[in-house]
């Protein structure tokens, strides 16, 4: 009824200064009385306009709710200055980072859920090694029986690690880390299961799983026998996080009471094809790998305080060496990495944030990855407009290597500013 109220309000203010004081003022009277005799009808079509929320996106649903659909967009813009070790300017960077379209609902029942995601950036989209093109983020159906399973058939991210699962919309740094853009994995086509126990108190859990190609995004088709095989296991001590905020970044939701996942996850990559497994170059002359890839993480939050912390690497299994070929230089990057993270929520609009991540790859390809070791520490400034879908952020990165060269190290500094906003 209040919905009701404001629109006659509204509709008496717009009236009141476009009709005189003597001569229109039955017809405002008319109105407002016609209105009222039909507030049942003027109700139902509210009720069938598309649902708009910043964040949450643009919802249209029917009256006999046979079918559900949010639409949403998002864009990141960012500027990025790199510096060498002299302070000179050795790269600057300005693009439109992501530029995504997506489409989430059920058709009719709730049970069957689809969600739809869609690239339109040049780094969205991307050739594969395959000539294919990578428009095509997510395209998944889901059958939900219950509020505990989740059986899904089609395109979607690989529950590998934390910081994989957690959007690019929902970072509290212009980008995720070094360590996960190495090991961290990334979409493929398949079968997903998930299982889901316990609530916002007391103890919970969630078990997720696939098999899939093994190729990634958009492959389209392979003659290579051999699949992925991932599960993930999540524990919640303490019960869940709000809003799933185990997979965003920061204490945005200001948990009142300890929050805290420990999660662990396996990849097996049967005949990898790719030097990381889901992406990455062609491993030369048909040539292919058994990869392993290994996933531990913990995510903490209380009351505007979040700790991330990250363990992940790769081997590649059944006696193969990592490194393909020593004449052309053709090798999969072994090790691992750990990357850990803190921040703290001022007032609800500022963050600072400090991250360090840390590369440690195989004695084998030390050499061909030019490096021992990789650190990087980011120290990041966010201003949150409204929440993750409207947001200012700055960082700054420190890059160190412990190089087999002496030569200058091209990017000592990185400067980025971003723009992120979505409906």
């Amino acid at each position: 009824m209040r919905r009701l109220t404001a629109i006659l309000t509204a509709a008496f203010l717009i009236f009141s200064t476009s009709i005189s004081a003597s001569g229109q003022m039955s017809r405002l009277e008319a109105f407002l009385t016609d209105s009222l005799d039909h507030t049942e009808e003027l109700l139902e079509q509210l009720e069938n306009l598309p649902n708009i929320e910043v964040g949450k996106g643009i919802t249209f649903r029917p009256k006999d709710n046979s079918y559900e659909m949010t639409i949403r967009f998002r864009m990141q813009n960012m500027v990025g200055l790199h510096f060498n070790d002299s302070f000179g300017l050795s790269e600057t960077e300005a693009q439109i980072k992501r530029l995504r379209l997506r489409f989430d609902g059920y058709l009719f029942s709730p049970k069957f859920i689809y969600s739809i995601q869609l690239g339109f950036s040049g780094y969205d989209a991307e050739n594969r090694p395959n000539g294919e093109v990578n428009i095509i983020r997510d395209a998944i159906v889901y059958y939900r029986p219950n509020s505990d399973w989740n059986l899904g058939f089609g395109q979607t991210k690989l529950k590998t690690n934390r910081a994989r699962i957690n959007s690019s919309s929902a970072l509290q740094f212009v980008d995720r880390s070094i360590v996960n853009s190495e090991f961290g994995g990334d979409r493929d086509f398949g079968f997903f299961g998930e299982y889901h126990y316990g609530t916002y108190e007391g103890f919970a859990l969630a078990a997720l799983a696939s098999v899939t190609l093994g190729e990634g995004r958009n492959w389209g088709s392979s003659d290579i026998d051999g699949f992925d095989y991932t599960g993930r296991l999540e524990l919640f001590p303490f019960g869940r996080f709000h809003s799933k905020g185990e997979y965003t970044e920061g204490d945005t939701y200001y948990e009142e009471s300890v929050r805290l996942m420990i999660a662990g996850g396996y990849s097996f990559n049967h005949n990898a094809c790719l030097t990381q497994g889901f992406k990455g170059d062609m491993l030369p002359e048909g040539t292919t790998r058994n990869l392993g890839s290994y996933y531990a993480d913990i995510v903490l939050k209380y009351r505007g305080f979040a700790f991330n912390a990250d363990y992940m690497g790769r081997q590649v299994l059944s006696g193969a060496g990592s490194v393909i070929s020593p004449d052309t230089g053709a090798y999969i990057y072994t090790g691992c990495g750990v990357n850990a993270q803190a921040s703290y929520l001022f007032d609800g609009k500022w963050e600072v944030a400090l991250r360090n991540s840390t590369m440690l790859p195989e004695r084998e390809v030390q050499s061909l990855v030019g490096y021992r070791m990789w650190n990087q520490s980011t120290l990041a400034l966010t201003r949150y407009i409204i929440g993750h879908s409207l947001k200012v952020q700055l960082d700054l990165s420190y890059n160190h290597m412990d190089k087999f060269t002496s030569g200058p190290l091209d990017d000592r500094w990185s400067l980025r500013f971003q723009v992120e906003l979505g409906l």
